[in-house]
Order: C-alpha cells, then structure tokens, then sequence
C-alpha cells in the first residue's frame, strides 16, 4: 500500500503541472511621452528710450532752470534801471588790446545806452533742436543743427526774458543781439526771435551774427562795433565768450579758466554788468579732466581701497 500510495503521489503531482495555467510574459512598462508643442519665441523688447541729458533735464524741464533764469533777469532789469539813471563813464565792453587779469573797458562818451545779449539759451531755448538731438542719442549733429538754423523756428523765450526786455526798452535802452548763428540765416534767426517775444532784432541793427564785422567766430570784433556805437551797460549769456573771448583763449586750462573769470576787475562784474545764465547743456564750459576739475586740495579719498 505504501508503493501504490508513492506512485499516485508522483502521478497527482505530473497532472496537477499539466494542468496549472500558463504564466503570462511579463513586459517591461514604458511610460507614455507627450508631445508637447514648441514654445513661440519671445518678442524682442521696445527699443528702449535715448535718456535725456541731465543738463537737458535740469535747463528745459526743471523748476529750478526756470527760476534761475527768472532771477537772473530780474536782477538785470533792476541793474539797468540804476545805471540809467547815474549814466556810466565807460561800457562794460573789455577795450581791445586788454590783457586778463588786467581790464579796462570802451569809454561811453554820450552814445545812447543799449544792453547786449546772446540769443540762444539766453533770450530763447532752442528745444525743438535740443530735441532732436537727444532723440538721436547724440549731442551734436551739424546736418541737425544747419536745418534748425536755416528756418524760422518756434523757440520758446528764456523765461523772464520778454517782460524784462520790454522794460528795458521802455527805459530807453536798446537791446542789441550777438549770437553765433551764422550771418547766412539771419533772417531766420530775426523771424524766430520775433516770434519768442524778445525782439525786435534787425540784421545789423539790433542783431550781428557770427561773419559779421570782421569775419571772425569769435564776439568780441561784434561787441567793439556796437560800443562805437553804444554806452553798452550791460552783457547777457550763457557762455564766457558772451562776454570776453579771452575767456575762451586755446590752453588756457578749467581751473585757470575759472580764476580769470571770478577774480580781479573781471570778477566783480557778475551780477554788476555781467550777467549769466546756466546752460548745462553744452559750451566750453563742459570738459575737463579728473585732474583738471579738481584742484588737489579739494581732492578727498578717504575709504578708498
């Protein structure tokens, strides 16, 4: 009985393996990738800006430009106002052959009294061309600058320039413009300062031009025509060549520069026949070195590495 039971073991166990399912493969999981679509490529920025100057900024935007130059002429009309009525031995004009320090000045004689003054960023604010320069990027751009000059303009007045030349004239003192707009676009230069409300300027008359009288770019041949003409008791602009070129002479160096022009007989005329206005803008008032800006004795590098 214990055979026979060993057999049938054997035999259940062979038919239970024939029998059993069959297993089923296995396959490996692949997972699912989805397609995705490709991203549409940014659009490029907006041309950024030109930033304005800050000298831009500061003279045809700020409060601060605006009563500076209210102030300035202001305090002309209130000089003038004295000075006609003690009537000055001598112009304000620098004689010819003068030598700075040094400084003596046209004699009056009894020529009738006239003010002279620059006409750019002092009696008017060439905007629209300052404009289109600062659109550019740039601050100079002599196509620009021949078209601005060649046309009549609208160019608004410096502020405080057309009440107080009105009084002035009212006075009895002429107002005489000297500008460095070339002679060629004098009477686009006449129409536009006619129009601001600083006029009248007449060619040759009320208004000489760079070319004129002698030919030169520099002032000073235009101030001494009008003094033979003029007791000049008053100088108005914005750069030192409204006033003396020898302010402006090749090498003479910023520091050096600035001595001459705020010491001595040339110094105690600001505010007292001379009279500036700031311009930030441009002019020869613009440059200079680290060196040549500060004097060593104003120069502080404490925490400097």
């Amino acid at each position: 009985m214990r055979q026979i039971t060993g057999l049938a073991l054997i035999a259940l166990l062979l038919a239970g393996c024939a029998t059993a399912p069959a297993r089923e493969p296995v396959v490996a999981y692949v997972p699912h990738t989805v397609a995705t679509a490709t991203p549409a490529p940014s659009p490029p920025p907006p041309p950024k800006a030109p930033e304005v100057p800050t000298g831009m900024q500061w003279l045809y935007g700020s409060a601060e430009g605006a009563t500076s130059s209210i102030q300035t002429y202001r305090a002309l009309e209130r000089y003038v106002a004295a000075a006609v009525k003690r009537r000055p031995r001598d112009s304000v004009i620098l004689a010819e052959g003068t030598k700075l320090p040094a400084a003596t000045f046209v004699p009056c004689g009894n020529k009738p009294l006239a003010i002279v003054l620059d006409a750019d960023e002092t009696a008017i604010q060439n905007q629209g061309l300052e404009y289109a320069l600062a659109s550019r990027g740039t601050d100079s751009d002599r196509p620009v600058m021949n078209a601005w000059q060649g046309a009549a303009q609208t160019a608004p007045a410096m502020p405080g320039a057309p009440e107080t030349l009105r009084n002035i004239r009212a006075m009895g003192v002429t107002a005489i413009f000297n500008s460095n707009r070339d002679s060629e676009t004098a009477a686009a230069a006449a129409a536009t300062l006619n129009t601001a409300g600083v006029g009248p300027a007449e060619h040759q008359k009320t208004l000489f031009l760079r070319g004129d009288v002698d030919g030169k770019n520099g002032k000073d041949g235009r101030r001494w025509h009008i003094a033979s003409n003029y007791c000049v008791i008053a100088l108005v602009g914005d750069q030192m060549g409204d006033f003396t070129d020898l302010l402006n002479e090749r090498g003479l160096v910023p520091l050096e520069r600035r001595r001459l022009a705020s010491t001595g007989a040339v110094g105690a005329l600001w505010g007292n026949g001379w009279f500036l206005l700031s311009n930030p803008v441009y002019g020869p008032a613009l440059r200079g070195t680290l060196d040549e800006v500060f004097s060593p004795e104003n120069r502080w590098n404490k925490g400097k590495n």
